[in-house]
């Protein structure tokens, strides 16, 4: 599959770790039961960006407010899975490894690289900035280069003794291990490892490649963004991009609505950012952005911040985005709620199954582990 600009098409995945807050992301801002569920932790109606009569973003969210109104943001409402956990870790594996039911050993990602390079022709066809490597991504057998900066090389990059590299491994082995067994983590680095280096020396080429106007803020979702976009117009042929917000950062238990807000601020000018670059070097045809989260957050505040939730939002942005709501908003009812969490109606591996189906143009079924509904953004 081709986009119009005659370029293979491109997803990439921004992770907000942590659990972000639907609620005072995508707020409800005339509906009385937010506000009683939000004596403390709420926003005020007249700071929200109106999106509908009843629905709007927070209010440091103007750049994706602007995406929006171009017609290029859909806003994926009450995503979710059945039967959620608020552990981070194991909801967060749930995301990753489409494994409700069972913790599972491969990411969706990882699959998908696969698929799109069985030959693994390209050691760059699945890119991670940030540190470590998101079991999204993870397959053994399937390489994926990880660093933490292209500037600096990130924790991967510069390594060219054979020793140092095996070094190395060894100690990215040490990491994973708790995660995924011994074993596992052996096969995995002792097929993908060295690729996986050999990819992340070559990524430090894009520096080179690369001029812009914009300017983009100095903390690392900015500068992940960045490398992203640095990447993606360097046409090193990557088709996956991953990336997360720092771990357990939009765990907001205490001091919600000041982190929220520099959260969020933060984010949402990132995001801006990106597809102001690309627009500015006439790649954004190819290119679609997910923004997704493990779980949302408890509708009533803790008076100081909020507990985990299941249900949340999830955002997709592109040229090839069809703009709007999609799903229904989760009731705020006290007898619409599941132990006093926001229920979902979108399942997140339908989301999955139509960026992979309507986007990179794949079968889905064997990715995401069946068939789901899917959505019409795309």
């Amino acid at each position: 599959m081709t986009t119009s600009n005659g370029k293979a098409p491109v997803l990439a995945v921004l992770q907000l770790s942590g659990g972000n807050d639907a609620l005072n992301t995508f707020i409800p801002y005339n509906n009385p039961l937010y506000f009683d569920n939000r004596p403390k932790v709420r926003i005020p109606e007249d700071q929200v960006l109106p999106i509908t009569d009843t629905l709007g973003l927070h209010p440091t969210m103007g750049p994706l407010k602007k995406l929006y109104d171009a017609g290029k943001m859909a806003i994926i409402q009450g995503i979710g899975y059945p039967n959620p956990s608020r552990s981070h870790f194991r909801s967060m594996d749930i995301w990753h490894t489409c494994e409700p039911t069972k913790v599972g050993d491969e990411g969706w990602l990882g699959r998908t690289i696969r698929d799109i390079d069985p030959k693994k022709e390209n050691v760059l066809t699945g890119v991670n900035f940030g540190r470590g490597l998101p079991r999204a991504l993870s397959m053994a057998g399937v390489p994926v280069a990880s660093v933490g900066s292209l500037e600096t090389y990130g924790v991967l990059t510069g390594i060219q003794a054979q020793d140092q590299r095996l070094q190395a491994l060894e100690t990215f082995s040490r990491v994973y291990e708790p995660m995924l067994g011994k074993e596992p983590v052996q096969a995995y680095f002792a097929q993908t490892g060295l690729d996986a280096l050999e990819g992340a020396d070559i990524l430090s080429t894009a520096l080179d490649k690369y001029s812009s106007t914009v300017k983009y803020g100095g903390d690392d979702v900015p500068q992940y963004m960045k490398n992203i976009a640095q990447t993606h117009l360097a046409d090193l042929g990557t088709r996956i991009f991953y990336t997360t917000a720092p771990y357990n950062s939009f765990d907001t238990h205490a001091g919600q609505l000041m982190n929220h807000t520099r959260l969020w601020s933060q984010t949402s000018k990132a995001i801006g950012d990106f597809y102001q670059d690309l627009q500015e070097h006439n790649a954004t045809d190819n290119v679609v952005l997910l923004v997704f989260t493990e779980f949302g957050r408890r509708v009533h505040d803790n008076g100081s911040g909020t507990d985990h939730g299941a249900g949340g939002v999830a955002f997709v942005i592109g040229d090839h985005v069809k703009g709007g709501l999609y799903g229904e908003y989760p009731s705020l009812e006290a007898s619409k709620l599941v132990e006093g969490d926001l229920q979902y109606n979108n399942d997140f591996r339908g989301l999955y199954a139509t960026l992979l189906e309507r986007w990179m143009g794949m079968d889905s079924t064997a990715i995401v582990g069946g068939t789901f509904e899917q959505l019409d953004f795309l």
